[in-house]
């Protein structure tokens, strides 16, 4: 395989397209308060404009997928790009909140289209020696997007309206497309399968259905008829996906690529990182906010540095230079042990002040800047090339499932220990400094116990995700010395 004499360039752009996706997942959390006085929006309305772009992009990202390699990953790049824009347009003019929900529904599906076909990209221009470092780049693009976004969100509603936010998106999309269309190389699967139109149906409607009873699942509780009934749809609407995919002679998911260990790893590893990480720091940001009294820029300020380490370690090359010398499954175990402890630090420190924050968060982002990019490798390189667009579709689906679960369950333990429900309910039915005193005492106690869970979570998915990588390795050059 030879690489693209144009590669560096090429992988500015994508990291470029996929900054645009990154940002608006976590922008809106912001201006949340201004959508709701100017477009007098209810908390149903709040909820449907966060949940229709996350739904809608984890629902379609394995369909993206097969889409991208089956008619080529420039094209969907180009599509992907196109639609989030003018999703980006409508959201930014909309005058109610039902056009909102409509144009955040139409950015999940070129966000679903534009982060499939960048990491397929990546993997086509890249020879496999560049590859780790590539995508390293292309993680900590990623870690960019989750910590600027708030700080972006709010600087721009201090100074523009809410439809700033979306509007933002314009220039950002226009040249990542024009960059596209003259420098990304078209490639796509040589075999020209029929489309896998069933498939990709099932795979739509279980994956959205699971992901809504998941972020549901706190708000309505666990065993209301809305979770349960999506709950149940999911599962048997994946289970036949799993039965159509197993049996039709071009499926969208080859259900083999679960027998590659190196495969089945990096799955575990990717959902137990991302349960984690990702609903630690939604404790965490109400941590700093409730108890440590920051408002959501200071709050955004303070966690920014779990991104500074991770695109420091990545755009240096040292983690990659890290994890070539250790080998996959050492930096993926090293790498978890670095957020677990991280995790920890939040956990025992986090009361006393920042300090232990700034810790934990540093121990964090070392950690993910090794062990997500060599998942996310292992996963890549278990699939066959023509297939990179669902490989990229996979590694998405299951960061987002482990994103809603984490934040659902660890949000689950944080209830279940703090009765109050949310802490700014039980500090308004406190009658006395003492008991105010008591309630935000009770509140980090159940954030302390919230974190440890995901610390244990993240742990035993590094162990076991080193572990599985270890015996495939072994495997593999036991068939090497075999022949």
């Amino acid at each position: 395989m030879t690489s693209h004499p144009k590669r560096w360039i090429v992988l500015g752009v994508i990291c470029l397209a996929q900054l645009t996706v990154l940002l608006d997942n976590t922008v809106l959390n912001v201006a949340i308060p201004s959508l709701t006085r100017e477009l007098d929006a209810s908390t149903a309305d709040i909820q449907w404009m966060i949940n229709a772009y996350s739904l809608v992009q984890s629902g379609l990202l394995l369909t993206a997928g097969g889409a991208a390699d089956r008619y080529g990953r420039k094209k969907m790049l180009i599509t992907g790009l196109a639609l989030f824009g003018t999703g980006s347009l409508i959201a930014g003019l909309a005058d109610s909140t039902g056009q909102l929900i409509v144009a955040r529904a139409g950015m999940g599906v070129g966000a679903a289209l534009l982060i499939t076909t960048t990491l397929a990209v990546v993997m086509q221009i890249f020879t496999p020696e560049e590859q780790p470092k590539a995508i390293g780049i292309w993680s900590a693009v990623n870690a960019l997007g989750f910590a600027t976004g708030p700080l972006l969100g709010g600087f721009m509603l201090n100074h523009f309206w809410w439809g700033a936010i979306f509007l933002i998106n314009l220039p950002v999309a226009a040249l990542a497309l024009v960059a596209t269309v003259v420098l990304v190389p078209e490639s796509k699967s040589p075999r020209g399968d029929r489309p896998d139109l069933l498939g990709a149906l099932l795979s739509t409607v279980g994956m959205a259905a699971l992901v809504y009873a998941i972020i549901s699942g706190p708000a309505h509780g666990w065993t209301s008829d809305r979770v349960l009934l999506t709950g149940t749809v999911a599962v048997l609407v994946l289970a036949a996906f799993a039965y159509w995919e197993n049996r039709v002679p071009y499926p969208m998911l080859d259900l083999y690529f679960f027998r590659d260990r190196r495969f089945t790893a990096a799955v575990t590893g990717v959902v137990l990182i991302t349960f984690g990480m990702t609903g630690s720091l939604f404790l965490l940001t109400q941590h700093l906010q409730f108890v440590l009294g920051y408002g959501p820029l200071e709050a955004g300020v303070r966690t920014a540095p779990l991104a500074l380490v991770i695109v420091v370690l990545n755009f240096s090359g040292l983690a990659a230079k890290l994890r070539a010398r250790a080998g996959a499954p050492s930096a993926i175990g090293l790498g978890m042990v670095l957020m677990s402890a991280g995790l920890v630090s939040i956990a025992s420190l986090a009361s006393g002040g920042y300090a232990g924050t700034l810790a934990g968060l540093t121990l964090i982002g070392a950690g993910t800047a090794l062990a997500t990019p060599a998942m996310a490798h292992a996963i890549m390189s278990a699939i066959p090339a023509e297939k990179a667009g669902v490989g990229a579709g996979i590694n998405g689906t299951l960061g987002e499932f482990g994103n809603g679960l984490g934040v659902a369950v660890l949000g689950a333990v944080l209830s279940s220990r703090f009765a109050a429900g949310s802490l700014p309910q039980g500090l308004a039915g406190a009658s006395s400094a003492a008991e105010r005193r008591r309630v935000i005492d009770s509140f980090s106690a159940g954030l302390e116990v919230s974190q440890l869970v995901g610390a244990v979570g993240v742990l035993t998915g590094g162990l076991l995700a080193a572990a599985l990588l270890r015996r495939a390795e072994r495997a593999d050059s036991g068939v090497v010395v075999a022949q």
